[in-house]
Formats: C-alpha cells, sequence, structure tokens
C-alpha cells in the first residue's frame, strides 16, 4: 500500500487535525474573495479537518516515486489552488453518510487527475503562470511538463485500483478518459469555424464536467446512498461543472492576471472558440462574422484584444453569464433529491458563490 492511502470505511467525522484553521485561507483564494466568498468559507469550514488530510495525503504521494522526480510531483501539487473537486468529493460524502477515509482517497485520486490535467493544458496553451508562479513547463520544459503529467495520471489511477469494489476504479478510470477525450477533440477542433454551440458542450461535458461528476456520484456510492440520490448528485456535479468550465472560458475572455493567478488569454490565441466568443459569432451579421473569423484565424495579439472588447461590447459575454447561471441553478434542482442536512445546504451554497464570481463579468458587460 502506498504512503498516505488509508483504506476502506473507517469513519473519521470525529477526527480533527489541529491545523485545519488554516484551511480556509488557503482554499479561498484572493481571486475568489469578494460578494460571496462567504458562502464558500462556510462550505470549506464545514470540511476543513478532512480537507487537511486530502491536502496532506497528497504531498506524501510524492514519497511514491523515484527520489529523482519526487521534486517535480511536490512543485506541480504544493501550490494549492480552490481544490473545488475534493471539496465537493467530502461534501457529497458527508451529505449522505458519515465520512469514511475512502473518500478522503476518492478526493485525492480526483485532484490528481486535475492536476496531471492542468500540467499538460499548460503545456498546450503555452501557460507561464499557475496558481502565481511558474507552471511546470516554463520552469523545466515541455518534454518533462509532459512525462510528469502521464505520472501524475498513473499514479491516480493506482490509487484508484486499491479500492475494493471494482466499479470505482471503472468509474474513475472511465471519467479520465472522458478528460482526456475533451482536450483530444477540443485541440482537433481548434480554429474550426464551424464548430458549433452543442458541439462546444460536448466538449467541455467530457474534458471539464465528467470529473465534477464523478467527484459527487462516487463521494455518495461510497456513502452507500440510494441509486436516486447518487443519480441525483453524479447530475449535480455534472452540470456545475460544465457551468464552472463556462465560468473560466468568461475568466479567459474579461479577467486580470494578477486576480486569477495564471495566464489567461491564451483561448483566442491557440483558437479554442469558447461559449462567449461562440455566441459572438452567432449574433453579429455576416460580414462582421467574415472579420472576426479572419481575426481568429490571423491570431495576432492586438486583434485578439479588439475582438475579446467585442465579445464584451456585442454581449457574448453577457449571455454565457446568464448560461452559467442557469446551468447553476439546475444543479442546485438536483439536490432537492438529496438528504437535507448542512452539508447539502454547502453544495448549494457553492452553486451560489459561482454565480456571485461569474456576475464579475455580467457589471463588464
Amino acid at each position: 500500500m502506498l504512503p498516505g492511502v488509508a483504506m476502506f470505511v473507517v469513519e473519521i467525522d470525529d477526527i480533527c487535525n489541529p491545523h485545519y484553521d488554516r484551511l480556509v485561507k488557503i482554499f479561498t483564494k484572493p481571486a475568489l474573495q469578494g460578494v460571496g466568498a462567504a458562502k464558500l468559507q462556510r462550505a470549506v469550514e464545514l470540511i476543513n479537518p478532512h480537507l487537511y488530510t486530502v491536502e496532506e495525503r497528497i504531498r506524501e504521494q510524492a514519497k511514491g516515486f523515484d527520489p529523482a522526480i519526487e521534486g517535480y510531483f511536490e512543485y506541480a501539487c504544493g501550490s494549492s489552488g480552490k481544490r473545488l473537486r475534493p471539496v465537493l468529493t467530502l461534501l457529497a460524502g458527508s451529505a449522505t453518510g458519515p465520512l469514511r477515509t475512502s473518500h478522503v482517497d476518492l478526493a485525492v485520486i480526483v485532484e490528481l487527475i486535475h492536476l496531471a490535467t492542468l500540467v499538460h493544458d499548460d503545456i498546450m496553451d503555452g501557460a507561464e503562470i499557475r496558481r502565481g508562479q511558474p507552471t511546470v513547463n516554463a520552469k523545466w520544459g515541455n518534454t518533462l511538463a509532459v512525462l510528469l503529467g502521464d505520472c501524475l495520471f498513473a499514479h491516480a489511477l493506482k490509487l484508484a485500483a486499491a479500492f475494493p469494489d471494482n466499479e470505482i476504479c471503472r468509474r474513475i478510470a472511465h471519467a479520465a478518459k472522458e478528460v482526456c477525450t475533451g482536450e483530444i477533440v477540443q485541440t482537433q477542433r481548434g480554429f474550426d469555424l464551424n464548430l458549433t454551440i452543442e458541439e462546444y458542450f460536448q466538449v467541455i461535458e467530457m474534458k471539464t464536467a465528467a470529473l465534477f461528476a464523478v467527484a459527487t456520484e462516487l463521494g455518495a456510492f461510497i456513502s452507500e446512498a440510494d441509486i436516486e440520490v447518487i443519480t441525483a448528485l453524479k447530475s449535480y456535479g455534472f452540470k456545475l461543472g460544465t457551468a464552472y468550465q463556462i465560468y473560466d472560458d468568461c475568466l479567459d475572455i474579461a479577467g486580470t492576471e494578477d486576480k486569477a493567478g495564471k495566464t489567461l488569454g491564451s483561448d483566442l490565441r491557440k483558437g479554442k472558440l469558447t461559449l462567449p466568443v461562440l455566441y459572438l459569432l452567432q449574433t453579429v451579421k455576416p460580414e462582421e462574422r467574415h472579420r472576426f473569423s479572419e481575426v481568429l484565424l490571423r491570431s495576432n495579439s492586438d486583434e485578439l484584444d479588439g475582438l475579446a472588447a467585442e465579445v464584451v461590447r456585442c454581449g457574448g459575454l453577457r449571455r454565457a453569464v446568464d448560461t452559467t447561471k442557469r446551468l447553476v441553478g439546475e444543479a442546485q434542482l438536483e439536490l432537492q433529491k438529496v438528504p437535507i442536512n448542512k452539508y447539502s445546504r454547502a453544495m448549494l451554497d457553492i452553486g451560489d458563490f459561482l454565480s456571485n464570481i461569474v456576475d464579475q463579468f455580467a457589471d463588464a458587460a
């Protein structure tokens, strides 16, 4: 058994780590503070001791690697992001029964898969900053970064194979495959001006929503919840994850790098037609669509800045914000099928938080 992997059904609701009070400060990043941040903070406070355990367990996984690459692993995992997927895993588990060590293991696995995708995303986007520090590819080059991302994926699936119920491992592997498939299709459709809004949703449902969905679904599955509850939480995660990706696409168009803590503007440079841009192309006159399409294909930085401004001016950003909030509302409706308790209410709060932070772009629009 690898270091930090404790199986399988030990209940940990009464375990408290003396350092857990630091976690809200870690997970509520400056970019996410402001209106609605209190709701995220309340949600995280409910599971802080267990989230601290997840964080420690992630760092302990470095010991499972050859000493020659241990430092790379620690660097990739060492800068805590929002850890939103582990938060949702733990809340889904807590909402449906006592939290077990298996839930913590699942949270670790889901976050490692997410970290692997970030390492690979940064390579494809040519990103230099992630979570306020140089990306792996910026620090050590693309070749090493590709291999490190592969190691993170492989290690996550190795941990998943330790679950006694093979169905858990199968569902995690399926989600990982969906994530990779979505990234491949998105890359394949780069600069494709024939991309439809329906096809855009198919891509983000694979590359982002699938991992959110497996986190909330398996959180309830490990708790042995009723199938209706498991299905509802899977749907909640799927819709929330879809909404989160649209928010991230809005951020790339209209956000600022100092607040986001990462490189922005890469979507347009790489020819990714995200929802705000697709809404723009859908609503403008044919001659304007042709002009904007030429700008996308030329990929000139100054022209792309102008295009981003047009996305805002012509209402593409506003429509994307509205779509995000609609999906959040649909996700929250799924929670009506889940037992009412402080943890399910916290999942409602996370939806409210996402709606609140995407509203910053409504003000700009």
